[in-house]
């Protein structure tokens, strides 16, 4: 479902956040975040939000459910069992918000589109990272353009770079194309221990070809909004529905037996696809155009903070 719900009054692009005065939502999303300041730091915001920036400490027997990436394959073979690297967590983390500003974005049922949503997520993860004294950039992919912004540190420096992400409008529905994400540049521009934040559509794709030297490098996180009619169809029988990649106006038969196994069909590839790039829980986070973001963001810390533990 990549069409766009027609109204019978005219709407702004989905770039209605991007419009808005962007210090003005920050300023609103970060009271909002110090009133959940508990709920997102209460346990431990360095165990539910490290990365992999860490320090070596010592070898250790292996237990099981320990990261097989931090086993000591020389101790290991020297001692005939697994051992693995035990690490002390470095002071600062790196953070990239990384936005895929896919045309589908603009899609939206609900009060607000999906890069509305996103952008708001996007917002959110800044100021959580500069109370906690990160360093945080961002990394703008747009129809042939991609824009990377090098980590800052300190609050104001963040803010301003969030606002200026915020405020970019939307990409133009009459210039087609994805989003240019271009990997190899990351080495140069990011630190290996990165926390890499990937917001976007996700639609049903293979893996990046470079993605497995990506997990070795950065610990990746998959952020997706879904809109109310991804999840499931109404049924309202014939719909009018604009499709933002091409601008056609064409009626959509949401009632349709047929329609519906197409629509299942698409959205079970989908999740199959985001999975295969993000497969534990707490790597990947869904949250819906018409749910509150800061509440998705506790949930999800709060999973991070039990993978950890456990």
């Amino acid at each position: 479902m990549q069409a766009r719900r027609a109204r019978s009054e005219p709407q702004a692009s989905g770039d209605r956040t991007g419009r808005a005065a962007p210090h003005a939502l920050l300023r609103r999303l970060e009271w909002r975040v110090r009133d959940a300041a508990d709920a997102l730091v209460g346990g431990d915001y360095r165990s539910a939000f490290r990365g992999r920036g860490r320090e070596f400490d010592q070898v250790v027997k292996y237990a099981f459910g320990d990261d097989v990436r931090d086993i000591d394959w020389n101790v290991t073979a020297r001692l005939g069992e697994p051992y693995r690297k035990k690490y002390v967590e470095e002071r600062e983390l790196t953070v990239v918000l990384l936005l895929e500003d896919s045309l589908s974005l603009q899609f939206g049922t609900a009060a607000r589109s999906k890069r509305d949503a996103l952008l708001e997520m996007a917002g959110l993860f800044a100021l959580v990272s500069a109370g906690s004294r990160d360093r945080v950039g961002f990394w703008h992919a747009l129809p042939g353009l991609s824009q990377v912004r090098r980590p800052v540190r300190g609050r104001s420096a963040i803010l301003r770079a969030a606002a200026q992400l915020v405020a970019r409008p939307a990409p133009s529905l009459e210039i087609p194309g994805e989003p240019c994400l271009d990997w190899k540049p990351l080495h140069a521009a990011f630190p290996r221990h990165t926390v890499l934040l990937w917001l976007g559509d996700f639609p049903p794709r293979p893996a990046p070809a470079a993605w497995p030297s990506l997990r070795r490098r950065y610990e990746l996180i998959g952020v997706r909004v879904d809109d109310p009619w991804e999840r499931e169809l109404p049924r309202r029988g014939l719909v009018p529905a604009l499709d933002p990649t091409t601008g056609e106006l064409l009626p959509l038969d949401t009632g349709s037996g047929a329609t519906r196994r197409q629509h299942a069909a698409w959205r079970d590839e989908r999740e199959r696809s985001f999975r295969e790039l993000f497969p534990a829980p707490a790597t990947r986070l869904v949250v819906g155009s018409d749910e509150d973001p800061l509440e998705a963001l506790v949930r999800f810390f709060r999973l991070r903070m039990r993978e950890v533990r456990r």
